[in-house]
């Protein structure tokens, strides 16, 4: 059974294939998977070679293989096998709209409840935080735009910000929200891809040119992970110095992919829920209905 999903992250590694198995060799030593139960390879490492052999193996396996620069996946070998996977696709196109709705709505109720957690970590007593816990529990068309405007304003609060606007091309806080954003955005694009969805087709998020709506639809619960990282970093500096995107900066937002957080009942770094919750979506793809989709909500 094809389950595991490979990540090569070390900055030297040699990839290939012995007897059946996947071998990655890097200066730390080696190790193996059977190829059998592995369902993609996604490569990081910016130095990493890899074999001919294992492109040959690893298409007999039905092992596809994501090549990434800077964290953003670049290229997708995909077996013949698995280069047309029309159910899935066919299933992805026609999904039913009061489905494609429902996904929706359980990924914002997510999202907002998220945002909920960690507005209780910085103003618990707030007013502004209680009017947030209403929010999000209310079932309103102009839920997450509300929810996000009463998050903003207890994050700025927080860090006695004053004039704050969110905003993609705006500076300052932003540019730490931004880089944390890519980040996260790059790590759902390798899950999907590692699973077969084409990022390309969402549920909310309208097709842009070089854009991937679908990626941008299953990130959106784990944003308050990256607002909760960048918050904790401005919050212990001084303005002059913490909204730079140094270095250091880099190495701290990074860290909220390997936070364990609670997902089904399982303790999983945000990576690992992530891939479940991608997983769990390509299974309400296949299936046409909501009932397997289960985005991840924050307990704590």
């Amino acid at each position: 059974m094809s389950y595991h999903i490979v990540s090569i992250d070390a900055p030297r590694a040699d990839l290939t294939c012995r007897d059946g198995q996947l071998v990655c060799s890097t200066d730390q030593g080696s190790k193996r998977v059977p190829l059998e139960d592995v369902a993609s390879i996604i490569v990081t490492s910016f130095s990493a070679r890899i074999h001919s052999h294992l492109f040959l193996e690893a298409a007999k396996h039905g092992v596809a293989l994501v090549i990434c620069e800077r964290f953003q996946p670049v290229s997708l070998l995909l077996p013949a096998c698995r280069s047309a996977d029309t159910l899935l696709t066919r299933r992805h196109l026609t999904l039913p709209e009061h489905v494609r709705s429902r996904l929706w709505e359980k990924t914002i109720d997510a999202k907002c409840a998220n945002q909920l957690q960690v507005a209780r970590r910085i103003l618990p007593d707030a007013q502004t935080t209680h009017r947030l816990a209403d929010a999000a529990r209310a079932r309103s068309a102009r839920k997450e735009g509300g929810c996000a405007k009463l998050f903003w304003e207890v994050i700025t609060e927080g860090l006695r910000i004053e004039g704050f606007s969110r905003g993609r091309k705006l500076r300052g806080l932003n540019d730490l929200l931004n880089y944390g954003y890519a980040v996260l955005l790059s790590t759902v694009l390798q899950k999907l891809y590692a699973v077969g969805l084409d990022p390309m087709v969402g549920i909310s998020h309208a097709i842009r040119e070089r854009s991937a709506p679908l990626a941008y639809d299953l990130m959106e619960p784990f944003r308050p992970c990256v607002d909760w990282r960048v918050y904790q970093w401005v919050k212990d500096r001084p303005q002059a110095e913490a909204f730079a995107v140094t270095g250091e900066f880099r190495k701290w937002v990074t860290g909220f992919s390997l936070e364990r957080v609670d997902y089904l009942g399982l303790e999983l770094d945000i990576r690992g829920c992530i891939e479940g919750v991608v997983r769990g979506f390509r299974q309400a793809v296949i299936a046409s209905t909501s009932r397997h989709y289960r985005p991840w909500m924050s307990k704590s």
